[in-house]
């Protein structure tokens, strides 16, 4: 053989494998179920029926459960229980109301551990825990969700205090500290959360929109600003820009207060994290399920799909964002759709507890109850968005 042609036959040979390697990598093919509105909003039910079956008496959640071991850890997470909550609160307000009442019991559970912090603020923890802002602003985004399903103005008076705490939580820069210590009654100035920012900045957001003349929005705009522009390179979060879903129902909220320019390049990179997401796990069948690691899981995937879901709405609100108006719909379809096929069914229950299993998403045998939380709530913006393209 010349040379020539053993150089023809090594390139030859290289582009193939090369080829290969794509087809299973980067250029696998994706798979895109179809969904339609009802079977978003079932699958969304589903979910938050797993929720409200596995409630205990006093509002508490069931937290954790291993199919394989039938293991049902007595660990909590509060912030997690105040998502939770403001998940059935979002599937109440589409017009399921016969879940308002597990929804207010675990009100209760939370009411029942209110903390004053200062003049007109408080917060809410077990007792002899430090505050957490994340557990402040997530009971606060629930009963606002509760007002606009029901229009009771019943907690108006808690929704102020858990604003002032978050508020007292702040920093001159924006940064919004993550805990609140009952030792010094005061914030930790050395803690910060990569969820509880944004979470914050959304109630902060939410409380504007209720209440437009206390002044919330001249908090909202340091915090939008720091999320925008410092708060993944100074937090050292990585990927860039940090896949925050937060972030994205914040800029939502804001959608028509005259967004900078600043904070439309930020939505436009958060759209295009969330959507190399759905990507990625859209090309993870046969082969390529090898090469697309890791599987996500329930609460993981459902904040891509919430993320989605309200950068869609911006995308409506704001002709700088109208151009990624389709793809963000048909990438929050698809996702939605791969996440849809994955809830237990009676048809795939594995263990010895249906209940615990039915409309529920497992990886490796376990599902949390933010599992349930993220997909329900992602899968509900999916059912508007499928709903506008049957029209």
């Amino acid at each position: 053989m010349t040379s020539t042609r053993r150089r023809l036959l090594v390139a030859g040979l290289t582009w193939i494998l090369t080829a290969a390697v794509l087809r299973v990598t980067l250029l696998a093919p994706e798979t895109c179920e179809p969904l339609t509105p009802d079977a978003a909003h079932q699958t969304a039910v589903a979910a938050v029926e797993w929720i409200v079956d596995n409630q205990g008496p006093d509002g508490r959640y069931l937290y954790v459960y291993n199919r394989d071991t039938g293991a049902t850890p007595a660990t909590y997470n509060l912030v997690r229980h105040a998502g939770t909550t403001m998940a059935i609160y979002q599937l109440v307000n589409s017009g399921e109301t016969e879940y308002l009442a597990a929804a207010d019991r675990a009100v209760d559970y939370m009411l029942d551990r209110m903390v004053d912090t200062g003049p007109g603020a408080a917060s809410w923890a077990e007792p002899g825990d430090d505050l957490q802002l994340g557990a402040a602003a997530l009971m606060a985004t629930s009963l606002l969700i509760r007002r606009q399903a029901t229009g009771d103005p019943d907690y108006d008076d808690v929704l102020r205090q858990l604003g002032a705490f978050m508020v007292g939580q702040q920093q001159p820069d924006g940064v919004m500290l993550e805990r609140w210590q009952l030792e010094t009654n005061a914030p930790d100035p050395n803690q910060r959360s990569r969820y509880a920012t944004g979470e914050a900045l959304w109630a902060i957001a939410m409380l504007h929109e209720a209440f437009p003349v206390d002044g919330w929005d001249d908090a909202a705009w340091p915090t939008l600003d720091y999320l925008s522009l410092r708060r993944d390179a100074e937090e050292d979060l990585f990927p860039r820009p940090w896949p925050d879903q937060w972030a994205a129902y914040s800029l939502a909220e804001m959608a028509e207060w005259d967004l900078a320019d600043h904070h439309i390049d930020y939505a436009r990179t958060l759209a295009a994290q969330f959507g190399v997401q759905v990507r990625w796990d859209s090309q993870r069948e046969g082969l390529a399920e090898i090469s697309h690691p890791p599987e996500p899981r329930g609460a993981g995937f459902g904040t891509v799909l919430e993320g989605l879901g309200m950068l869609g709405r911006l995308a409506e609100a704001d002709p700088r964002m109208s151009d990624l108006a389709a793809d963000i719909d048909e990438r929050l379809v698809c996702g939605s759709a791969r996440l849809a096929a994955k809830q237990v069914d009676a048809t795939s229950v594995v263990g010895a507890e249906p209940a615990l299993e039915v409309g529920a998403w497992f990886l490796d045998d376990e599902t949390r109850m933010d599992d349930q939380q993220h997909a329900a709530s992602g899968l509900l913006w999916a059912e508007l968005v499928l709903l506008e393209l049957d029209r």
